[in-house]
């Protein structure tokens, strides 16, 4: 167990309010990241599901070895059936995590691989026991516009075109060039992406290409977009359906979608849940979930969490004390 800063492997609690945060910020930082989440799917590299046990972790440090990373709409980790085990040596025990706490705190794993048996410690009867036909290999993550514009996905300056759609992205800056509306821009977040999709630009060309495309925008205000298409009416993996969500600020709204202006003045009434915030605002759960998912992935709403009660005040001592008791 080594810092996050430190770690080649850092585990994220998914399902607490501050778990996509912390993943987006390492994986700007070029952390592999593994999601402790009870959904089905996760956005981080690889999943350890809820609950786990002593199977799970192995099945997913044999991932790790092998650099394979589970497929986003997989289903949890479990060990390979069928595998004979060593009767001799006992293997070596691994030690299951602390209990994952609400606090903001990743937990960071150094680097482990899972040491097979030596062949002469391998009983005869296993060893004329039929093998279990190799896992087959995983299958490639399928990534689109939203996940390369997360912090740390791509570096310099790019060029991405579909058709006649031109963005220019700035990955340090975190800034695009492109058209000012942003419902053209829908078909360009379909469909699966690689980064050969991306073509790096020297300075002279971007100079060039930007002057046609106006001033440059925000970065956040597609990364808003994208997570506003990604889920079309469901939750993002990693949040609960039945929890009350809050803005912590007001955000920019679009007039292309007006009735954002309404979703957002019903939040900040107070906490809700995603039917209560519908029904406030007078638009669809579907239109609703869409808001909250956007304001989700840039930072300007979260779930909202009870606050700890308050411990009672110290009883007064000395004779006073004593005789208001009274």
């Amino acid at each position: 167990m080594l810092s996050d800063a430190d770690a080649d492997y850092v585990v994220v609690d998914m399902d607490s309010m501050y778990g996509p945060m912390s993943w987006l910020r390492l994986h700007g930082a070029g952390k592999t990241v593994i999601g402790l989440t009870s959904a089905s799917r996760v956005q981080t590299e690889y999943r350890l599901g809820k609950p786990f046990g002593a199977g799970e972790l192995k099945a997913l440090l044999q991932q790790l070895d092998s650099g394979a990373p589970e497929p986003r709409t997989s289903a949890p980790l479990a060990a390979p059936a069928n595998t004979p085990e060593p009767e001799t040596p006992p293997p070596t025990p691994i030690e299951a995590p602390a209990a994952v706490t609400s606090e903001p705190v990743p937990m960071a794993v150094a680097p482990a691989a899972v040491a097979a048996p030596e062949p002469d410690t391998v009983p005869s009867e296993a060893a004329q026991a039929p093998q279990p036909a190799p896992p087959a290999p995983a299958a490639p993550v399928e990534r689109r516009l939203g996940d390369w514009l997360a912090p740390g996905a791509l570096k310099g300056k790019r060029r991405f075109q579909r058709d006649s759609l031109v963005l220019l992205i700035d990955a340090e800056r975190r800034q695009y060039h492109g058209p000012a509306l942003l419902k053209p821009l829908d078909a360009a977040f379909q469909g699966p992406l690689d980064e050969a999709d991306f073509v790096a630009l020297d300075a002279a060309e971007w100079d060039r290409q930007a002057a046609t495309l106006g001033v440059p925008q925000p970065l956040g205000r597609l990364v808003w977009f994208g997570a506003l298409l990604a889920d079309r009416g469901r939750l993002a993996a990693g949040y609960d359906p039945g929890a009350r969500y809050q803005l912590l600020k007001w955000p920019q709204t679009e007039r292309e979608f007006p009735k954002h202006f309404r979703i957002a003045t019903a939040m900040m009434k107070g906490p809700a849940t995603l039917p209560e915030i519908a029904d406030a605002s007078g638009v669809t759960p579907e239109e609703a979930t869409d808001f909250v998912n956007a304001n989700l992935a840039t930072g300007f709403a979260e779930p909202f969490r009870e606050p700890e009660p308050e411990a009672d005040p110290p009883k007064s001592g000395g004779l006073f004390g004593r005789l208001r008791g009274r």
